[in-house]
């Protein structure tokens, strides 16, 4: 049976996404060698939508989205777009080292 997943980035600043995962985002993780980090996920979701294209995304899930960008800022996240009301939730993005840009969101449901 399956008991979880795993997600990966891909990128040649693999080094700064792993330190701002760790330090800004603050997740737990694990050093498995050489600076290797496994970082422990909150609990997941997964959704399956329409779409003319195949495509996948990564989109990290809050409570108070206002209170969770003031902290993220406070780390030094940057935002790249304003909070807007995406219909199923309050939802903004930020960017990861690398050029990577995540959404982040406060579900409605």
């Amino acid at each position: 049976m399956i008991t979880g997943v795993h997600a990966m980035f891909y990128g040649p600043e693999a080094d700064d996404l792993r330190a701002f995962i760790r330090d800004k985002l603050q997740f737990a993780h694990r050093d498995v060698g050489e600076g290797w980090l496994i970082f422990d996920l909150p609990p997941a979701e997964l959704g399956c939508h329409p779409s003319d294209r195949t495509a996948h995304e990564l989109s990290f899930v809050c409570d108070d989205i206002d209170a969770t960008i003031a902290e993220l800022r406070d780390r030094g996240v940057e935002f790249s777009k304003e909070v807007e009301d995406a219909g199923y939730g309050l939802s903004t993005k930020f960017l990861l080292p690398g050029g990577l840009e995540v959404e982040l969101y406060q579900p409605k449901y």
